[in-house]
């Protein structure tokens, strides 16, 4: 396994940041691989796969940097800049441009496995070209629906720092990537399953934890000794398509759509903070539509903590279900979940 050895004050100071640039790459993986973990990303499959395939066809030299790049076990490194906080992808893209061609072809080798094909092994080129590729991901199929994916990436981070006020950083590792991120103890974060040397984290450096929305992407990434990173995809309720989950229209005439929106959310309890990043309301208006639910009687408040979650109540559980429950669901909006 791989793992990491990580001292008390460095895990302390770790923070999870969101990207962008992350999140496009893990898109690529997906429009790589081809096949969906839920409905939601077949859907964006079906929206975006076509351009993509267009794309890696109309010049023999693209597939085999995306697929060698990508690597069985190894990505090729120029392809994975370690995250800034609020770093836009524009930003994150034009590391990848500035690689000097000698260490590109060097990364490639190793996530390839071995010599490249001559034709990558004579260009230049070849961060230009990838940059492309992941230029035309993040327009094509991943700035259309950001703001969204945002608000579930900012939900997940909330949901996490939750976790990490009840119960401490070691069940949050351990749920980061199940089965594949666990806290061995001793100071050692295990964060992947490969058969790799264990690094040493230099005490004071800075490590990040960054959410993505695609199910099933995952990988690690460094900066020198001093900048390290976790992509972990979000995982649980907050993975989901909130936002578009279906409102029975039964329960909007009731009590307003905002409302009957909070209340069909809330069978999985949740912060306010958390109902602000998924749905987009504002604050205000997520707390006095929560007053309105909990005077009625169909929520009610637990504190967990630091946190005050709300869930709906036996009363809110027998009204949704009447209005309909799932009925009239439409099919979820490509990308997100």
């Amino acid at each position: 396994m791989g793992w990491w050895l990580v001292d008390a004050d460095t895990l302390v100071r770790s923070r999870f940041v969101i990207s962008p640039y992350a999140e496009t790459f893990a898109s690529l993986n997906l429009l790589e691989g081809g096949v969906g973990a839920h409905p939601g990303e077949t859907a964006w499959l079906r929206a975006h796969l076509p351009g993509y395939r267009a794309l890696l066809a109309a010049d023999p030299l693209t597939a085999p940097l995306v697929r060698g790049g990508l690597g069985q076990g190894w990505i090729a490194d120029f392809l994975t800049p370690t995250p800034y906080d609020g770093e836009s992808f524009e930003e994150s893209l034009a590391r990848v441009r500035a690689t000097p061609p000698d260490e590109a072809r060097a990364d490639l080798r190793r996530s390839f496995g071995g010599p490249l094909p001559a034709a990558l092994e004579e260009r230049d080129d070849l961060p230009e070209r990838a940059a492309a590729v992941l230029s035309h991901v993040w327009e094509d199929a991943v700035r259309p629906y950001w703001d969204r994916r945002r608000r579930v990436l900012e939900a997940d981070v909330v949901a996490r720092l939750a976790q990490v006020s009840r119960g401490g950083w070691v069940a949050v590792l351990d749920s980061l990537r199940p089965g594949r991120t666990r806290w061995l103890g001793e100071n050692r974060l295990q964060v992947n399953l490969q058969q790799n040397p264990p690094r040493e984290i230099t005490s004071g450096a800075e490590l990040l934890f960054v959410p993505v929305t695609v199910q099933r992407a995952g990988w690690v990434s460094w900066e020198g000794r001093e900048r390290y990173a976790i992509m972990y995809p979000c995982t649980g309720v907050l993975a989901e398509d909130h936002d578009r989950r279906a409102v029975p229209s039964g329960l909007g005439a009731l009590v307003g759509a905002a409302r009957a929106g909070l209340l069909v959310l809330l069978g999985t309890p949740m912060t306010t903070t958390q109902l602000v990043a998924v749905t987009g309301q504002g604050l205000g208006s997520v707390g006095r539509h929560l007053r309105v639910l909990l005077n009625a009687g169909m929520v009610e408040r637990r504190r967990t903590g630091k946190s005050v979650l709300y869930v709906r109540t036996a009363a809110g559980e027998v009204l949704v279900e009447a209005s309909g429950g799932g009925a009239g669901e439409r099919e979820p909006e490509p990308g997100v979940r």
